[in-house]
């Protein structure tokens, strides 16, 4: 299979959602959906991951099982689509490097990086961080249980970012929208959308129990990991 293909004869707004995807659950969904929404995204790109730097040597599912859940979950997904950027590269890139491959196919395209509440909280041990939180907009989706409005709960949330980036951090927990003017410059926003609390490491487990995956992952998601017998050695 082979990559989207990124070329644009006009600028829009790319959404980019890394991550390992095993599986794809209703979180997963819920975040990429509201992203759209909320930003006015003209695409949300999932970018599955080979093998992520961070989980060299952890039991990752084949990227064939990965990509064809994601493939499956987003076929009636108009705005939403699977990127093969990374399966496809032989040298399993960083974050910063797929961002600036994705950048260079689309470059009249305003790129919102999206990840979740705990890669966050890890970016500054990322390759090149700072770039990452610079040069594109990034969406950070907490995971429901944040209370929101808190001043010492926000705190927590940016205490690890150096002073300069936590300037550029917009708080839109609590159904805030950007106000006019924001994108005049590259910002980090907090953000809620997710309501479903749901983890892969969850429906990993739930599989393997023999339990239904019914409200954790899509219907034909759930029909593909029991067909193929996904996630039996996960107990």
């Amino acid at each position: 299979m082979t990559s989207y293909n990124l070329e644009v004869n006009k600028e829009r707004r790319l959404g980019v959602f890394g991550g390992t995807f095993d599986p794809l659950h209703e979180g997963h969904l819920q975040i990429a959906l509201t992203t759209v929404a909320a930003f006015e995204l003209d695409r949300m790109l999932l970018v599955p991951a080979a093998i992520p730097p961070h989980k060299r040597g952890a039991n990752i599912s084949s990227p064939y099982h990965r990509m064809a859940m994601l493939a499956l979950a987003t076929a009636n997904l108009p705005n939403v689509s699977v990127l093969t950027i990374e399966l496809e590269s032989p040298d399993h890139p960083y974050t910063i490097e797929t961002l600036s491959r994705i950048q260079s196919s689309a470059v009249d395209s305003r790129i919102f990086f999206v990840m979740g509440g705990d890669s966050f909280g890890d970016v500054t041990m990322w390759r090149e961080f700072r770039r990452i939180l610079t040069e594109y907009d990034v969406v950070v989706a907490t995971r429901p249980g944040y209370p929101v409005g808190v001043r010492p709960v926000r705190e927590k949330l940016i205490a690890h970012l150096p002073a300069d980036l936590q300037s550029r951090v917009i708080d839109l927990r609590g159904g805030q929208q950007p106000a006019a003017g924001t994108f005049s410059d590259r910002h980090i926003f907090l953000t809620d959308f997710a309501t479903v609390d749901i983890s892969a490491t969850e429906v990993r487990i739930a599989a393997a129990e023999g339990r239904s995956l019914f409200g954790l992952v899509p219907p034909q998601v759930a029909v593909y990991i029991s067909k193929y017998g996904l996630y039996q050695d996960q107990i």
